[in-house]
Protein backbone atom coordinates (compact mmCIF):
# COMPACT_ATOMS: atom_id res chain seq x y z
CA UNK A 1 0.00 0.00 0.00
CA UNK A 2 1.12 3.74 -0.91
CA UNK A 3 1.33 5.98 1.65
CA UNK A 4 -1.41 8.27 0.75
CA UNK A 5 -3.63 5.44 0.34
CA UNK A 6 -2.21 4.18 4.18
CA UNK A 7 -2.65 8.38 5.38
CA UNK A 8 -5.88 8.28 3.89
CA UNK A 9 -7.03 5.37 5.44
CA UNK A 10 -5.77 6.78 8.81
CA UNK A 11 -7.18 10.16 8.24
CA UNK A 12 -10.82 9.14 7.59
CA UNK A 13 -12.40 8.25 10.59
CA UNK A 14 -10.36 10.67 12.35
CA UNK A 15 -12.27 13.83 9.77
CA UNK A 16 -15.55 11.96 10.05
CA UNK A 17 -14.80 12.10 14.31
CA UNK A 18 -14.68 15.66 13.49
CA UNK A 19 -18.28 15.80 11.06
CA UNK A 20 -16.03 15.83 7.72
CA UNK A 21 -15.48 13.97 5.00
CA UNK A 22 -11.52 13.05 3.50
CA UNK A 23 -11.81 14.48 -0.24
CA UNK A 24 -8.01 13.86 -0.82
CA UNK A 25 -4.62 13.54 0.20
CA UNK A 26 -0.99 14.61 -1.57
CA UNK A 27 2.33 13.37 -0.32
CA UNK A 28 4.96 15.75 -1.57
CA UNK A 29 8.55 16.19 -0.47
CA UNK A 30 8.99 19.38 1.20
CA UNK A 31 12.96 20.10 1.83
CA UNK A 32 14.25 16.98 4.45
CA UNK A 33 10.17 16.45 5.11
CA UNK A 34 7.25 15.17 3.78
CA UNK A 35 4.63 17.71 3.11
CA UNK A 36 1.01 15.38 3.82
CA UNK A 37 -1.70 17.51 2.78
CA UNK A 38 -5.42 16.29 4.21
CA UNK A 39 -8.62 17.84 2.30
CA UNK A 40 -11.42 17.68 4.30
CA UNK A 41 -14.76 19.04 3.38
CA UNK A 42 -18.53 18.70 4.92
CA UNK A 43 -21.04 15.08 4.02
CA UNK A 44 -22.23 15.38 0.38
CA UNK A 45 -25.67 15.85 2.07
CA UNK A 46 -24.54 19.58 3.65
CA UNK A 47 -24.87 22.92 2.36
CA UNK A 48 -22.99 24.92 3.33
CA UNK A 49 -18.78 25.53 4.40
CA UNK A 50 -16.85 23.56 6.16
CA UNK A 51 -16.44 25.18 9.98
CA UNK A 52 -12.96 26.37 11.52
CA UNK A 53 -13.60 24.82 14.71
CA UNK A 54 -14.37 21.86 12.81
CA UNK A 55 -10.88 21.77 10.71
CA UNK A 56 -9.05 22.61 13.74
CA UNK A 57 -11.14 19.14 15.62
CA UNK A 58 -10.17 16.90 12.67
CA UNK A 59 -6.64 18.33 12.13
CA UNK A 60 -5.63 17.39 15.35
CA UNK A 61 -7.16 13.99 15.61
CA UNK A 62 -5.53 13.20 11.83
CA UNK A 63 -2.08 14.22 13.39
CA UNK A 64 -3.05 12.23 16.28
CA UNK A 65 -3.61 8.82 14.49
CA UNK A 66 -0.81 9.77 11.95
CA UNK A 67 1.66 9.97 15.14
CA UNK A 68 0.15 6.96 16.80
CA UNK A 69 0.46 4.36 13.86
CA UNK A 70 4.14 6.73 12.77
CA UNK A 71 3.28 7.39 9.19
CA UNK A 72 5.24 8.86 7.76
CA UNK A 73 8.13 7.27 9.29
CA UNK A 74 10.35 10.51 8.69
CA UNK A 75 9.04 14.10 9.65
CA UNK A 76 6.19 16.01 8.08
CA UNK A 77 4.53 18.86 8.03
CA UNK A 78 0.91 18.23 8.05
CA UNK A 79 -1.56 20.57 6.07
CA UNK A 80 -5.54 20.26 6.69
CA UNK A 81 -7.50 22.12 4.09
CA UNK A 82 -10.83 22.09 2.34
CA UNK A 83 -11.55 22.31 -1.44
CA UNK A 84 -11.94 25.92 -2.03
CA UNK A 85 -14.66 27.30 -4.34
CA UNK A 86 -11.65 26.63 -7.36
CA UNK A 87 -11.76 23.41 -7.14
CA UNK A 88 -13.22 21.78 -10.36
CA UNK A 89 -16.66 19.80 -10.32
CA UNK A 90 -15.41 16.53 -11.33
CA UNK A 91 -17.20 13.95 -9.14
CA UNK A 92 -20.90 13.76 -8.52
CA UNK A 93 -20.27 14.66 -4.76
CA UNK A 94 -18.72 18.04 -5.74
CA UNK A 95 -22.25 18.61 -7.81
CA UNK A 96 -23.77 17.79 -4.39
CA UNK A 97 -21.63 20.02 -2.10
CA UNK A 98 -22.24 22.63 -5.11
CA UNK A 99 -26.16 22.82 -4.37
CA UNK A 100 -27.45 26.40 -4.24
CA UNK A 101 -24.18 28.09 -6.15
CA UNK A 102 -23.92 29.88 -9.21
CA UNK A 103 -22.00 26.96 -11.64
CA UNK A 104 -19.93 27.88 -15.13
CA UNK A 105 -20.89 24.34 -16.71
CA UNK A 106 -17.99 23.27 -19.83
CA UNK A 107 -20.70 20.77 -21.81
CA UNK A 108 -18.92 17.70 -23.88
CA UNK A 109 -20.73 19.23 -27.34
CA UNK A 110 -18.87 22.60 -26.70
CA UNK A 111 -21.70 24.46 -25.15
CA UNK A 112 -21.18 26.23 -21.47
CA UNK A 113 -24.30 27.24 -19.11
CA UNK A 114 -24.17 29.28 -16.30
CA UNK A 115 -26.90 28.79 -13.76
CA UNK A 116 -28.01 28.47 -10.09
CA UNK A 117 -27.78 24.60 -9.12
CA UNK A 118 -30.17 23.92 -7.15
CA UNK A 119 -30.42 19.91 -6.90
CA UNK A 120 -29.04 16.65 -8.04
CA UNK A 121 -31.50 14.20 -8.69
CA UNK A 122 -29.03 10.64 -9.71
CA UNK A 123 -26.85 11.50 -12.07
CA UNK A 124 -28.89 14.64 -13.19
CA UNK A 125 -28.04 18.45 -12.37
CA UNK A 126 -31.14 20.30 -11.84
CA UNK A 127 -30.40 24.05 -12.63
CA UNK A 128 -32.14 27.37 -12.30
CA UNK A 129 -31.21 28.81 -15.78
CA UNK A 130 -32.25 32.22 -16.58
CA UNK A 131 -34.86 30.55 -19.13
CA UNK A 132 -36.12 28.52 -16.70
CA UNK A 133 -35.33 24.86 -15.25
CA UNK A 134 -32.35 22.73 -16.96
CA UNK A 135 -31.35 19.41 -16.50
CA UNK A 136 -28.05 18.49 -17.75
CA UNK A 137 -26.82 14.53 -17.42
CA UNK A 138 -23.18 14.74 -15.13
CA UNK A 139 -21.48 12.71 -18.12
CA UNK A 140 -22.36 15.46 -20.50
CA UNK A 141 -20.66 17.97 -18.45
CA UNK A 142 -16.98 18.35 -19.33
CA UNK A 143 -15.65 20.61 -16.90
CA UNK A 144 -17.34 22.35 -14.14
CA UNK A 145 -16.71 25.36 -11.77
CA UNK A 146 -18.59 27.19 -8.68
CA UNK A 147 -19.03 31.18 -10.12
CA UNK A 148 -17.78 33.38 -7.00
CA UNK A 149 -20.34 35.57 -5.96
CA UNK A 150 -20.13 38.53 -3.93
CA UNK A 151 -23.95 38.29 -2.44
CA UNK A 152 -25.53 35.47 -0.99
CA UNK A 153 -28.54 33.70 -2.43
CA UNK A 154 -30.64 34.53 0.85
CA UNK A 155 -29.76 38.11 -0.09
CA UNK A 156 -30.45 38.45 -3.75
CA UNK A 157 -33.60 41.22 -4.63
Amino acid sequence: MDLSNRIAELAAPAAREAGLELDGVTVSPAGKKTRVTVTVDLPETEIGSADLDAVATASRAIGAALDAANVPSTPYVLEISTPGTDRPLTERRHFLRARTRKVALALVDGTEVTARLTAVEDDVLVLDAPHGEERIQIADVAEGRIEVELKRLDQED
